[in-house]
């Protein structure tokens, strides 16, 4: 199938379907937030905002990249979020790379955010939904994010290739991931917000059962977990 693959600077019009990577770390620490009980994700454009809508609704968590801010109650740190109770929580996320790529095809039909944590699911998601040719938003590095374009071209030939016969040889993929700057970079620490097993978190695949998809709530754009059967399952 002929997918596409861009970064954010790179999106004219509006895209059929729309896959919005981010690896290392947005769309891991949200299935890792989803994983730890939170509802549902808005996705804000900035840290104002974020802010703004935490303190209009009672009880919503803000998420941000970086050091520990005021008013922020969480890091774009999936070691971090891990060990949380957010049972019943809506939280706010505001990052540089994966949120700024989500909300961009916001007004795209269907739009899911992926990273190697839920890369099956969303494979899986997309055939069922029959989606045809995908455009992969390619978040990091104005879409030169070797982690995040590995993660795109992995789940792109699992929805072309399906998972007869052993499926697509994932190792390859997240090897890239691993060699990529960013992880260099956490693993060295240089960005504030960090835990040592940020990387690893980042690269375990499939984790978790559920795909992520962004849609229009009451003007604001929110992310929420949709269950995915394994090859083979069929629900009740």
């Amino acid at each position: 199938m002929d997918h596409h693959f861009v970064g954010i600077p790179e999106l004219t019009g509006v895209p059929r379907v729309a896959v919005v990577i981010d690896v290392m770390r947005a769309f891991t620490v949200a299935a890792w937030a989803f994983s730890r009980g939170v509802e549902k994700i808005v996705l804000a454009s900035t840290q104002s905002e974020a802010l703004a809508l935490k303190e209009s609704h009672p009880g919503w968590l803000a998420l941000k990249d970086g050091a520990p801010a005021p008013g922020f109650d969480a890091v774009n740190s999936p070691g971090q979020l891990r060990s949380r109770d957010l049972g019943g929580r809506t939280l706010v996320q505001k990052t540089t790379a994966g949120t700024v790529g989500a909300l961009a095809v916001a007004d795209a039909p269907l739009v899911l955010c992926a990273s190697f944590v839920v890369a099956g699911p969303t494979a899986r998601f997309l055939r069922a939904e029959g989606a045809g040719p995908v455009t992969f938003v390619v978040t990091g590095e104005d879409g030169r994010a070797d982690e995040d374009l590995a993660c795109a071209e992995y789940i792109g030939r699992c929805v072309d290739e399906g998972e007869d016969e052993g499926g697509v040889e994932a190792a390859p993929y997240v090897r890239r991931a691993r060699m990529s700057g960013a992880a260099a970079d956490l693993s060295a620490e240089l960005r504030g917000g960090c835990h040592p097993d940020d990387v690893e978190l980042c690269l375990e695949l499939d984790r978790f059962p559920f795909a992520m998809v962004a849609r229009q709530e009451e003007s604001l754009t929110v992310l929420r977990p949709v269950e995915v059967p394994e090859p083979g399952h069929r629900r009740p």
